[in-house]
């Protein structure tokens, strides 16, 4: 109990300082969302060192109403040791339109590197990871596109804990994690903190290589122009496929595993 209760305090306070970055005197406007997330994401162990990761993303806005992203990505991944992985990939993004009356979808290109850890405290899992993503986006006029490219570099840290507060033999724990990213790039004025990520609900374990998570995410994200905001009231539900084809496998256990989108 007294480590559940250091971990929520940091995680507290992390994204309390999270929020503060690159304040604003400008008044703020705050847009409040309800958005539903689903995703599938599989890390795939080939031999002791290689593997690879592949997500699908759909993000949908006014619960599932609206678009608002499609998302894919794949990487190769290296094991430095068990329970510490590098990767580096490629990205696609079909992010919706906001502006009323446009159409079409902007196309986003990315490239990203990670380190992702995992550790414990006694019973509670802990998993962090630093990612680094260059980002070239669509710029679009009149609801087409201009033929230009905004690029921005954006780095991310996530931190989140498993706690097995269901018991011990049980398949379902509880799941707390907090992610921030940062913008930086000559495009990028207003808005160095682009967005915090609170997210709460429980892991479920379906079998030696399916789970899932399920709850409320918490995206609060700053526009380019640096005074508004979107605050995203979301349902996320994320699969994860975790095969392994090692021919000879050690008794390991796989890492918890909380990647997202966007």
């Amino acid at each position: 109990m007294k480590n559940m209760l250091n971990c929520c305090l940091l995680m507290g306070s992390f994204f309390l300082l999270s929020t503060q970055v690159n304040a604003q005197q400008t008044s703020k406007q705050v847009n409040q969302q309800v958005q539903a997330w689903l995703s599938i994401n599989s890390t795939i162990r080939l031999s002791d060192k290689w593997g690879a990761i592949a997500d699908f993303h759909v993000r949908r806005n006014n619960f599932v109403a609206d678009p608002s992203f499609y998302f894919i990505r794949f990487a190769a991944n290296y094991w430095l040791k068990e329970k510490v992985t590098i990767a580096a990939g490629y990205g696609h993004l079909w992010l919706a339109p906001t502006k009323e009356g446009w159409t079409t979808f902007v196309n986003e290109n990315r490239i990203y590197e990670q380190l992702q850890m995992s550790s414990s405290i006694g019973k509670t899992g802990i998993l962090q990871r630093f990612r680094n993503e260059q980002r070239w986006q669509e710029i679009m006029a009149n609801d087409k596109p201009t033929g230009k490219l905004k690029f921005t570099d954006r780095v991310r840290y996530l931190l989140s804990f498993n706690f097995p507060v269901f018991g011990a033999k049980s398949k379902t724990s509880l799941v707390l994690a907090d992610e921030v990213a940062l913008n930086f790039g000559s495009a990028v004025v207003y808005n160095t903190f682009d967005q915090n990520r609170i997210f709460i609900g429980i892991k479920h374990t379906m079998s030696k290589s399916w789970s899932y998570d399920l709850g409320y995410m918490n995206v609060f994200q700053q526009k380019p122009n640096g005074y508004q905001y979107d605050m995203n009231h979301t349902f996320r539900w994320f699969f994860y496929y975790t095969p392994d084809f090692r021919k000879k496998k050690t008794a390991v256990t796989h890492m918890d595993d909380s990647r997202d989108a966007d």
